[in-house]
């Protein structure tokens, strides 16, 4: 057990660290540090890179946008893009979000019905003191709007209060609202076991919805892309990649701008369960001879509060964005997720998903095994050409490379 870890300097958690695991103090020494993020966790030890890349051909709500994104995934930037192309082609994408945050008083009593009526009874004076306790959101007309029981079972119930952040996510306000509705309660002989925000941001909505002809996508993919659509929703299994796939474009768009990611996937996902089956975000059917496609996600992203404030790199990611709202942030967001499934599908139901990857995991093997980057143009389509791409033959190229260099 390590006691005490965060009290100690620098050098005697280097020290520490190097005898409880065996690496050395000078390897460790030798990381980088920040002395903003040193400040912003519990712990700090260095910075953990992952790379950022720029998503093209996104044309949402007639606006075109760049799109950065953070992920170390092989395919998932060049997929966004591709997908969007095809859109772009057909007009681009239409996308609308509504935007209200959902924070919950959960309890367990004998007289919830009592309770419930109560809170009918005092609605004014409870959003009344939630806005109190937080008087900033409302002057910048935001604030705590309805506040409503909900009961769970015959003696639990959750009273959520609905509030309107604005441009934050608003974790930190609701919470803070939270604490002194349950004081309020508790001065009523009202016991709260819980006062917390809701991740399931149901009334955050973005949907996102997409129209392509068969000019630009042949009649026949479009059914075979609208038959895997279905087996999304009847199947909790194939719902599961599906998503995934939805989320390699969602999470890499919100790591980018210093939003929530983990907070996004516990909604996306929840909702996704919303009728008690796992289903698809997305769905596609043919109407009209035309591929339609639409996502539906919870997106409570924002573009203030957090840690988006002293990310430098994702304030330039919001500027390279060229959004004016948390809202539009959204939209842009979702319109990557509706990209990345559209791309996806489509490999999947003609050239098979590995075709894609297969390019970009001969790159990732050779610069594993040593190659420099430099001779990547002439290493991979070697690879390529092999058997299997896999380590033994990354480095049997390497090997017959690095020979022919010596040779020369």
């Amino acid at each position: 057990m390590i006691e005490g870890y965060h009290r100690l300097s620098r050098q005697a958690q280097l020290e520490l660290l190097s005898e409880v695991t065996g690496v050395g103090v000078a390897t460790l020494a030798k990381l980088p540090i920040d002395a903003v993020r040193q400040q912003q966790i519990e712990n700090y030890l260095t910075d953990f890179r992952v790379p950022e890349g720029i998503a093209v051909n996104f044309k949402v709500n007639g606006r075109e946008h760049v799109v950065p994104m953070v992920t170390e995934e092989p395919s998932v930037i060049a997929a966004a893009s591709n997908g969007a192309k095809l859109v772009c082609q057909a007009g681009g994408f239409q996308a609308h979000s509504k935007r209200l945050m959902r924070g919950q008083l959960l309890m367990n009593t004998k007289t919830s019905i009592e309770v419930s009526q109560w809170v009918v009874d005092h609605q004014k004076h409870l959003l009344e003191v939630a806005n109190a306790a937080h008087p900033s959101m409302q002057k910048r007309g935001g604030g705590a709007l309805k506040i409503m029981p909900r009961p769970l079972s015959a003696t639990q119930l959750s009273v959520d209060l609905l509030v309107d952040t604005k441009e934050a996510m608003g974790a930190n306000t609701i919470n803070t609202m939270l604490e002194a509705l349950k004081t309020e309660f508790e001065m009523e002989g009202i016991a709260v076991e819980m006062a917390i925000l809701s991740n399931l941001a149901d009334q955050a909505l973005t949907t996102v919805t997409c129209t392509i002809p068969e000019t630009v996508i042949d009649s026949a993919v479009a059914q075979k892309i609208a038959d895997a659509s279905e087996f999304a929703q009847i199947d909790p299994y194939r719902a599961a990649t599906h998503n995934k796939g939805i989320m390699n474009g969602i999470d890499a768009v919100v790591m980018a701008t210093g939003n929530d990611w983990r907070a996004i996937e516990s909604g996306a996902h929840a909702f996704a369960a919303r009728d008690g089956q796992y289903r698809g975000l997305s769905t596609w059917q043919i109407v009209d001879q035309q591929l339609q496609g639409q996502l539906v996600v919870p997106l409570p992203v924002a573009t203030v509060g957090g840690s988006i404030g002293i990310n430098e790199q994702a304030q330039l990611n919001l500027e390279l964005l060229q959004i004016d709202s948390a809202n539009q942030l959204a939209e842009v967001i979702g319109a990557v997720g509706l990209a990345q499934n559209l791309a996806a599908l489509k490999a999947i139901v003609t050239e098979g998903i590995q075709h894609g990857h297969m390019r970009l995991q001969a790159k990732s093997l050779l610069l594993e095994h040593g190659l420099p980057a430099t001779k990547l143009n002439e290493a991979v389509p070697r690879l390529l050409k092999e058997p299997r791409i896999d380590s033994a033959h990354a480095q049997k190229i390497i090997e017959q490379m690095r020979k022919k260099d010596l040779d020369e």
